[in-house]
């Protein structure tokens, strides 16, 4: 619509979006380039991320469309996208002629995060153990949730570069004979037992089944929520075991991640599933299995560790493409 004092059409809005699983998180940017107007939609209830684009912006009354960037939770290799966790598949040059976009960017939604962690204020991260942030030095970001997801953010000249990779599929390392028994459980079940499939929502349902029949047990049916209501309030031993095994996983990758990477700049956690731990997980064998590195114990005592709290990271990290 043009405003008849100014004689000129409204500027374009610029849409960011953050694609999981099983919701899909939008928001359009202020002057600011700060996400504003979020709205959670269920991918279910839409064929095609087109849709699911039309009717935020027909519910929020924005429009018209002049440029998106969107994070999926898959691999961004090419024009076409199959999504991992959910039945939407897409090009992106055809969303972009779809929608009527002049640009279109698609990243890996931990690409995303990682662009996001210079943006997020101190309020909303949690530390976790020692150490402090070496300024300009690399960072790196895990994060369990629907999947797994890896990434790392590189210093440049300019600013930062975002990594793209799929580490979470990196071969799981145990190192007790509980978590032992349980990887060669799952090991008759998958062709490759990947971290992904300890840490993360299915990964739970994965543990607590496998404990669960290794005891003798039948393996039940419980959600990843139920199990990590009832692991933290102690109301169910396996569960409570399962989460033990979740925190000093993931204590263990994430500091075979800031090995990789010299992540002197921190270690940031993000994904859904930390964050409902409180503080189960602070109190966890999260540090120490982070730490426990033989002779490089020492380099990794003095590198942070953060909890991501922030509501709609991927957002804020996905609207740096458009500035």
């Amino acid at each position: 619509m043009i405003d008849p004092h100014s004689g000129s059409a409204p500027a374009a809005a610029r849409l960011v979006g953050d694609i999981g699983g099983t919701n899909a998180r939008f928001a359009v940017l202020d002057d600011d380039d700060t996400p504003v107007r979020p709205a959670t939609l269920p991918v279910d209830d839409f064929p095609s991320l087109a849709q699911a684009v039309r009717t935020y912006a027909a519910d929020h009354e924005i429009g018209p469309l002049g440029a998106a960037a969107f994070a999926v939770a898959n691999p961004v290799t090419g024009d076409r996208i199959k999504l991992t966790n959910n039945h939407w598949a897409l090009s992106i040059e055809e969303t972009r002629v779809e929608l009527g976009l002049e640009v279109l960017h698609v990243v890996n939604d931990f690409t995303a995060l990682a662009l996001s962690l210079p943006h997020l204020p101190s309020t909303e991260l949690a530390v976790v153990g020692g150490g402090d942030v070496v300024p300009a030095r690399t960072i790196a970001v895990i994060g369990p949730g629907t999947g797994l997801g890896v990434s790392g953010l590189v210093p440049c000249r300019d600013g930062w570069k975002a990594l793209q990779g799929e580490g979470g599929h990196v071969t799981v390392g145990v190192t007790t004979d509980r978590e032992r028994a349980v990887r060669d459980r799952l090991a008759t079940r998958f062709r490759h037992v990947s971290a992904e499939r300890f840490l993360s929502g299915p990964g739970l349902v994965n543990t607590v089944e496998a404990l669960r029949e290794i005891d003798g047990l039948s393996a039940g049916e419980l959600s990843p929520a139920d199990i990590t209501r009832l692991g933290t309030s102690g109301e169910d031993h396996h569960c409570r075991e399962t989460l033990e095994i979740f925190c000093r996983l993931l204590g263990s990758c994430a500091g075979n991640l800031a090995l990789t990477l010299g992540a002197e700049g921190g270690v940031y956690i993000g994904g859904g599933i930390v964050p409902r731990l409180g503080t189960f997980f602070e109190t966890s064998g999260f540090r120490a299995a982070f730490e426990a590195k033989g002779r490089m114990q020492d380099y990794l005592a003095r590198v942070p560790t953060f909890v991501i709290r922030a509501p709609y990271p991927a957002l804020t990290g996905v609207a740096q493409l458009l500035r």
